[in-house]
C-alpha cells in the first residue's frame, strides 16, 4: 500500500482552513491532543490522499477492459456530467456532517467519545478536501455549465445544514445520541458508496477511495462502540440511559440512510458507466442486513448487562424468544430491544415515498393518525423541527389527492444560501422549488 499526499493550491487550502474556523472550532484541540488519544495512529494530515497501484483497466460496465480515464474530457460528455454531480454531492456531505456534529458535540458523556467524534469531523474535513482536489486538479469546464472551479469550491463551502445535496445532511442533531447513531448508520452508507466507487472508470476518483475507506472504518467504530456502551448502561439500570432514546434516533436516521442509496429502482447508469459495481437496491439490501446485525449485537450487550449471569448464547436465545413472541422475559419487554424499522417506514423518496408504513410494517390510512404515530416514535426535538412540519404538510396534500407523489418529493422545502464564501456573511432562505426550477422564499433563518 503506497499513498501520495497532495496539497491544494494555497488559496484553496487557506479557504478550507478558514471554513474550519467557523464550523469546526475544536479542530486545533484535536491536533493538540491527537497523540494522547490516538498514540499508535499516523498524525492527521489535511491533504488529498491518492492510492498508488490501483487497477488501470475499467472493471465493470460497457467499457470494461479499456484503460481507465485520467482526464474528464476522456469520458463521454454524459459520463463527465454524471461524475461531476457525484463528486460535488460527495463534497457537500463531507462538509455537511461536520456542521451537524458541531451542534451537539459538547453534550458527549465523556472526553473519549468527544475526541472520537472530533477525529471523525477532521477526517470528514479531509474527505471534503479530497473531493475539492478532484474538482480543481482537472478541467471540468466542458460539463460544468460555465461554472469555474473556484465557483464550485465557493458553492460547496457556502452550504449549511439545510441546503446540502442529500437530505440526511440537512437535519440538525437533537442530542449526542444523534452524533453516534449518525456515525453508525449514515457513515455506514458512506462506506458502501466509497466501496462501490473503488472500481470507478475515472482513475483519480478510484485512487481517492481506499484512503477514505480506511478512515471511514473509524467513523463506524465512533458510532457503534459508544452505542454499545450506552446500551450496557441502560441494561444495568442507569437512569440516564435508555434504549428508547436510541430507538428514536434510529427511526430518524435509518430512512434517510436508505434514501442516500437513491431510488430502489435505479443505479443502472452508474454500473453502465463503470462508476459503481452495484445498483441501488442491491446495495441497499446488503446495508439493511448489516445494520440489522449491528442492532442485534447492541441488543445482546443490553441483555447481558440486564442479566449478567447469562452467557452470550443465552442472551441470543432471549432476543430470539422476544422477537418471536413479542412478549417479555423476566420483566424485559420486546419493546425494550432495538428494532430496525421497516424499509418503507417514514420515506419521502424512492419506491415507498409517502406510503404510511409503521416501524413493524403496519399500514395507516389517515395522514394525521400517521403523523401522530411518527411524533411518538421520533426524537422530541426533531418532532418540533421545521423539517417534520414540512413533511406532514406535504403528506396531507399527497394523501388528499391535491398533490402527486412526484410533486410531493419535489415540493419538500430546502434551505438555500445566496452566494458568499464566508459562512458568516449571508443569511439563509427557506425556498420552495417548482418543477421548472423556480424558487419561492417562504421564510428566513438568521
Amino acid at each position: 500500500m503506497k499513498v501520495e499526499n497532495v496539497l491544494l493550491e494555497k488559496k484553496y487550502h487557506d479557504a478550507i482552513e478558514h471554513w474550519s474556523r467557523h464550523n469546526f472550532k475544536d479542530y486545533p484541540v484535536l491536533l493538540e491532543k491527537w497523540e494522547e488519544y490516538f498514540p499508535s495512529d499516523e498524525k492527521f494530515c489535511l491533504c488529498a490522499k491518492l492510492e498508488v497501484g490501483t487497477p488501470d483497466l475499467i472493471q465493470i460496465g460497457e467499457q470494461k477492459g479499456e484503460k481507465k480515464r485520467l482526464e474528464p474530457d476522456q469520458l463521454t460528455e454524459e459520463q463527465a456530467h454524471h461524475l461531476l454531480a457525484i463528486i460535488k454531492a460527495q463534497a457537500s456531505t463531507e462538509f455537511g456532517s461536520i456542521q451537524q456534529h458541531s451542534g451537539t458535540l459538547d453534550r458527549a458523556n465523556d472526553d473519549q467519545d468527544r475526541m472520537w467524534v472530533l477525529r471523525v469531523m477532521a477526517e470528514e474535513l479531509r474527505h471534503g478536501y479530497q473531493m475539492i482536489h478532484l474538482l480543481l486538479s482537472k478541467d471540468w469546464s466542458h460539463v460544468s455549465g460555465g461554472v469555474t472551479g473556484r465557483q464550485m469550491v465557493e458553492e460547496i463551502l457556502s452550504m449549511t445544514t439545510g441546503n446540502h445535496v442529500l437530505d440526511a445532511f440537512n437535519l440538525d442533531y437533537d442530542s449526542f445520541i444523534d452524533n453516534i447513531t449518525f456515525a453508525a448508520f449514515i457513515d455506514r452508507v458512506g462506506k458502501y458508496q466509497l466501496t462501490m466507487q473503488k472500481v470507478c472508470a475515472y482513475k483519480p476518483m478510484a485512487d481517492s477511495m481506499p484512503p477514505m475507506l480506511r478512515e471511514e472504518a473509524f467513523h463506524l467504530a465512533a458510532g457503534v462502540i459508544p452505542l454499545r456502551r450506552f446500551a450496557q448502561r441502560a441494561g444495568s439500570g442507569d437512569p440516564l440511559a435508555s434504549m428508547r432514546s436510541v430507538q428514536h434516533s434510529v427511526n430518524k436516521w435509518f430512512p434517510r440512510g436508505l434514501e442516500m442509496f437513491g431510488d430502489e429502482r435505479g443505479g443502472e447508469t452508474n454500473v453502465k458507466f463503470g462508476f459503481k459495481d452495484m445498483k441501488n437496491r442491491e446495495a441497499q439490501d446488503l446495508y439493511i442486513e448489516e445494520v440489522r446485525k449491528m442492532l442485534r449485537d447492541i441488543n445482546a450487550r443490553f441483555v447481558r448487562a440486564r442479566f449478567p449471569e447469562y452467557s452470550p448464547e443465552q442472551a441470543e436465545d432471549v432476543i430470539t424468544e422476544l422477537e418471536q413472541t413479542r412478549g417479555s422475559h423476566r420483566g424485559l419487554q420486546h419493546e425494550d430491544l432495538l428494532r430496525l424499522p421497516d424499509r418503507r417506514f417514514f420515506r419521502r423518496k424512492g419506491e415507498a415515498a409517502f406510503e404510511m408504513i409503521g416501524i413493524d410494517g403496519e399500514t395507516f390510512t389517515d395522514a394525521d393518525e400517521y403523523i401522530r404515530y411518527l411524533s411518538k416514535n421520533l426524537n422530541e426535538g426533531y418532532v418540533a423541527s421545521r423539517d417534520l412540519v414540512n413533511f406532514a404538510d406535504v403528506l396531507r396534500k399527497v394523501k388528499s389527492g391535491t398533490m402527486t407523489v412526484k410533486d410531493g418529493i419535489m415540493a419538500m422545502p430546502k434551505l438555500k444560501r445566496l452566494g458568499g464564501m464566508c459562512p458568516c456573511s449571508k443569511g439563509v432562505r427557506w425556498v420552495m422549488e417548482d418543477e421548472s426550477g423556480g424558487q419561492t422564499p417562504v421564510g428566513i433563518r438568521a
